[in-house]
């Protein structure tokens, strides 16, 4: 998983995945990541879609660039009691809920 700057009006092209993304320029270093989920807890941890992309993203990252803000993107339903975690899992910043962050 890797990212690059796109502005608004330049040409996507689809990937191997069908997936529209900007055609490859120098790729960034992301300063705030909004992160899917499927649950996520009151300490903050995620449960993802399986692949485990961010969290091999943002462990290799995050000890180099520290200012990375993480924050997973949710319903309030999703909230679940205490996930399981392993030491590759990442701690999220914050949550956003349409009932405020936390």
């Amino acid at each position: 998983m890797n990212f690059f700057s796109w502005k608004k009006n330049e040409v996507l092209q689809v990937n191997r995945y069908g997936m529209l993304e900007p055609i490859k320029s120098q790729q960034h270093i992301p300063n705030i990541m909004l992160v899917p989920l499927l649950t996520f807890d009151k300490d903050k941890y995620r449960l993802g879609y399986g692949k485990g992309f961010y969290d091999r993203y943002l462990n290799k990252y995050l000890k180099k660039f520290k200012n990375i803000l993480t924050v997973g993107v949710a319903f309030s339903f999703q909230k679940y009691h205490k996930l399981p975690i392993n030491n590759m899992d990442v701690r999220l910043d914050y949550i956003l809920t349409e009932k405020g962050i936390k």
